[in-house]
């Protein structure tokens, strides 16, 4: 974590984008069930396993392969799109988030490198 005078590391952006993903995700649930039918459990069990991946993604996310399962991540949230179809919308602007969060990561690394 950055201390108060500190800029914040370079994957704490990473990890806000899938904090603010598990969220949008978490909130899908009830839009799957009462527009577009489908069963509660199955809503559940996907969009909430993907909010709960999402967190602990979030945590983990200074790890070396964690960028890599994050896209698979955010491939998934895309595919959500088949429960919600909202979730077309919303896990293609994640996506985007995501690739550019690893894209400015990558630009702040190569400035401190400097």
């Amino acid at each position: 974590m950055s201390g108060p005078g500190e800029a914040p590391k370079p994957t704490s952006l990473l990890a806000a984008v899938l904090a603010s993903e598990a969220v949008v995700i978490a909130l899908a649930i009830p839009v799957a069930v009462a527009v577009q039918d489908v069963d509660g459990r199955t809503a559940g069990l996907v969009c909430g396993g993907l909010a709960v991946a999402c967190l602990l993604l979030a945590g983990m996310v200074r790890r070396p392969w964690a960028v890599a399962v994050g896209g698979v991540l955010q491939v998934l949230l895309v595919a959500s799109g088949f429960m919600v179809a909202t979730m077309f919308f919303l896990g293609a602007i994640f996506g985007a988030l995501w690739i550019t969060a690893i894209w400015l990561g990558r630009r702040v690394r190569d400035a401190r490198a400097r």
